[in-house]
């Protein structure tokens, strides 16, 4: 009779209590998981953020556009090395709950200052020189079935149209990827001049200008060289890196990392009481059977080995049926809304974190039992047993 025999029929003898006991475990554990994937999307915006790319914002807020005029202005100062502009669309595609990140930039320049996007070249001249062309990232196009050459309508529930109420007809001229999977592919690049040219209103405004600059160390100095040539003006400006500007966006969302290490410390206690009285009650109930295991020759440590790694698969084979279920979350979510969070993966540290916190869990709840049946005294045992 091997051990793993005896862990698997020790295990389910009782199968109503297992599930109970793993599906209280597969919860925590799904809600780590999710909530953890959460902070790496949030902290992966900071991280891949260029460390001299600034960008440029209204002063009152993100949301409030900017005069056109700012481009040439920032342009020209001294320090700044490629500057794009990049205006808001308010997109979606076909129904309006249907939301794309769609974004009217200058081309050329777009593509100079977010070096990082990886594009085909004869696919980049045919988007450079089709003014009602589109560049999509991969996973917006895979979303849709996108592919180069299609004719796509796009619409606004910001801007309209001229003559077509809200909606644009574009080509689609090429699809953008990027070596890091947290990059942003969820989002549409389309010409500013089109939009210019079709809107019935606010031709002339932009969301944000975005701009490097020759060395990360001019960063400040450019900074205040911008917002001082615009300072007192009807449309002042708010200039910051990119890094801390996501830091103090991201920060008004809350101390993830602050939720994190709440949640997994209530969960982790509650489980480790519910688990462990569990364990316990088991040991408890086969009392009579580790005194029979020891009188036909299983050792102590043998035995204690058992209910340890009892105790260690039931930790695992719930932390993994919770995990599994915030994998399957999370891809449900980034199908959906990946253009509004971007690099919602489930990274390997979040995987190796939740496999020490599964054995950790499986340990102690697992060690006072497994002491408990080593120590224990056939003699004793059949007494209490009787």
């Amino acid at each position: 009779m091997s051990d793993f025999y005896l862990i698997y029929k020790n295990m389910t003898r009782k199968p109503l209590r297992l599930f109970l006991t793993c599906f209280a475990i597969s919860i925590a554990f799904l809600i780590f998981g999710a909530v953890s994937t959460l902070k790496g999307a949030l902290d992966s915006r900071v991280e891949l953020s260029a460390e001299n790319r600034l960008l440029v914002f209204s002063k009152l807020n993100f949301s409030v556009p900017l005069p056109i005029a700012h481009f040439q202005k920032v342009k020209a100062i001294e320090g700044v090395k490629d500057i794009t502009h990049i205006t808001w669309f308010g997109a979606y595609y076909q129904d309006p709950i249907e939301q794309v990140g769609a974004f009217a930039v200058d081309p050329e320049s777009y593509l100079k200052v977010y070096d990082e996007l990886e594009v085909d070249s004869k696919q980049r001249l045919s988007w450079l020189g089709n003014r009602q062309g589109i560049l999509v990232g991969k996973k917006l196009a895979d979303r849709y079935g996108w592919k180069p050459g299609d004719r796509i309508p796009i619409s606004s529930n910001i801007y309209s149209h001229r003559n077509e109420g809200n909606t644009w007809d574009f080509v689609v001229e090429g699809i953008f990827n990027a070596s890091d999977e947290r990059t942003d592919t969820g989002k549409a690049l389309f010409h500013y001049k089109y939009l210019q040219e079709t809107a019935s209103f606010d031709g002339d405004s932009v969301s944000r200008l975005s701009l490097t600059t020759k060395s990360s160390s001019l960063n400040d100095k450019v900074s205040k060289s911008i917002d001082d040539i615009f300072s007192n003006s009807p449309y002042e400006t708010k200039t910051s890196s990119e890094n801390a500007f996501y830091k103090e966006y991201f920060d008004q969302v809350g101390n993830i990392g602050l939720i994190i290490f709440g949640v997994v410390s209530m969960a982790f206690l509650t489980i480790l009481m519910v688990v462990g009285s569990t364990m316990a009650l088991a040991i408890r109930e086969r009392t009579g059977e580790i005194a029979v295991l020891k009188t036909i020759g299983f050792s102590s440590i043998r035995v204690f080995k058992i209910v340890l790694s009892e105790s260690l698969l039931i930790s695992i084979l719930g932390g993994a049926s919770g995990l599994l279920g915030a994998y399957c979350l999370i891809l449900g979510v980034s199908a959906n809304w990946g253009s509004s969070l971007p690099g919602l993966v489930m990274r390997p540290e979040t995987l190796l974190q939740a496999t020490s916190y599964m054995l950790l869990l499986g340990l102690i709840t697992g060690l006072i039992p497994a002491l408990n049946a080593l120590r224990l005294n056939i003699v004793s045992a059949f007494n209490i047993a009787s």
